[in-house]
């Protein structure tokens, strides 16, 4: 071995275990890298190297959480799921993958490791989805509510968050200390101080090193605290602190829109299933499916192969003709998908919590809202809502329960 690269290497140390996992220091100075660049872009300044290593640091810890009980209950992203991400992403940029691959490696990152942590943030995403789905319901009862109450076009607004976070089963003193924290934090930005400066430094979020940043939203499909706080809230106001399981928020409004658009988009697709069930394990799906789309590739009839293959019951007798959907009632996964493929263009294989699966798109359009599409708007706004609150609070147990032991 080399001289360099053996010092190299004595130079990287464990920075923390995480249950049977650990992380070296090498992939926390990755990560923070990687995350001062993005900060960079954005305009807004770097925090000192100890808090945002600090922070850096928790979001390994809690993505390596995640990532372990994703190999626990099987869940696993493919080759070909990861290239038709990063196919997406540069054809939404109006590049090809070639060059998005020499832009990340001209700004100094190893595209085998964007490539790697793109994998990570798939499985992660996938294994918090497949335990809020198999954990929130929505009752008809809660739809009429929503539709009654009329929640079902307030808009959309564009918002930071901070979140100071509160351990469970705080003593009194800590609640105040945290309280007092909060209320400071607010002072400061009322006083001038950038929120996502604050937010990086300070919040316990899971958009902190983003500076709080959750993007528009719609406001039927926000936590009901923040719901009603933003309702009354004009462009550039903070709320006043909010209480919640999870700790105290703030909460910025950014900007706002009235969301008035009458049409929705809808997409005429064919779907061919693999179900991963208690006979066929995840790894055999993926050589069921990928035996049927080498198929496809030379030459197979679709609707044949649904109907002789495909697992989708309602489907399979249609030749896979799943009809007119929309993207609110799909799979998220799948409707990410079908959203980005081309006329008479067919998906690589991917996975959700069901199975393995190929999607081919043959036509969209846009239809006026009909009552029927009010009703599953108003589902999935209840949904959405409720999934988000699932989430936060199962990344927080999972996190308490996890055997941390930090080296920094």
């Amino acid at each position: 071995m080399a001289p360099f690269a053996q010092a190299e290497q004595f130079l990287d140390e464990i920075v923390a275990v995480v249950d049977d996992s650990v992380i070296m220091r090498s992939e926390l100075e990755r990560s923070a890298e990687s995350i001062k660049k993005q900060i960079e872009a954005s305009g807004n300044p770097i925090p000192p190297d100890d808090i945002l290593n600090k922070q850096v640091l928790e979001k390994l810890i809690v993505q390596k959480v995640q990532l372990q009980r994703a190999e626990q209950v099987g869940i696993r992203i493919s080759d070909a799921e990861v290239d038709a991400t990063l196919t997406n992403i540069a054809r939404q940029n109006g590049i090809s993958l070639a060059q998005m691959r020499s832009t990340i490696e001209a700004d100094g990152f190893n595209f085998t490791d964007f490539r790697d942590d793109m994998r990570k943030d798939m499985i992660t995403e996938r294994v918090r989805y497949a335990y809020a789905n198999s954990t929130v319901k929505v009752s008809d009862h809660e739809i009429d509510l929503f539709l009654a109450d009329n929640q079902l076009d307030q808009g959309e607004v564009d918002i930071q968050h901070l979140l100071i976070a509160i351990p469970d089963g705080a003593d009194e003193a800590t609640v105040e200390a945290k309280r007092a924290m909060v209320n400071d934090l607010r002072q400061q930005l009322i006083d001038g101080a950038d929120f996502s400066v604050i937010a990086t430094q300070y919040s316990d979020g899971q958009k902190a090193l983003e500076g709080g940043r959750l993007g528009w939203r719609p406001v039927n499909q926000l936590p009901p605290m923040f719901a009603e706080e933003a309702k009354s809230l004009e462009v550039g106001d903070i709320t006043r602190p909010l209480r919640s399981a999870s700790g105290f928020h703030l909460v910025k409004l950014v900007d706002k829109r009235d969301k008035t658009t009458k049409l929705v988009d809808q997409y005429k697709f064919q779907h061919l299933m693999v179900a991963s069930d208690e006979i066929v394990s995840p790894k055999e799906g993926m050589d069921i499916i990928n035996d049927l789309y080498q198929q496809l590739q030379q030459g197979a009839d679709f609707a044949t192969l649904a109907e002789e293959h495909s697992d989708d019951v309602n489907s399979a007798p249609l030749g896979g003709d799943m009809g007119w959907r929309t993207l609110e009632g799909l799979d998220p996964r799948m409707g990410s998908i079908v959203e980005n493929l081309e006329e008479n263009e067919m998906s690589s294989p991917f996975q959700t919590d069901a199975g393995w699966h190929i999607v081919k798109l043959l036509d969209k359009k846009q239809a006026d809202v009909t009552e029927e599409y009010k009703r599953q708007q108003a589902e999935q706004a209840i949904r959405q809502r409720k999934i988000q609150q699932t989430i936060e609070s199962w990344v927080r147990e999972i996190r308490g329960e996890a055997f941390v032991d930090i080296r920094l």
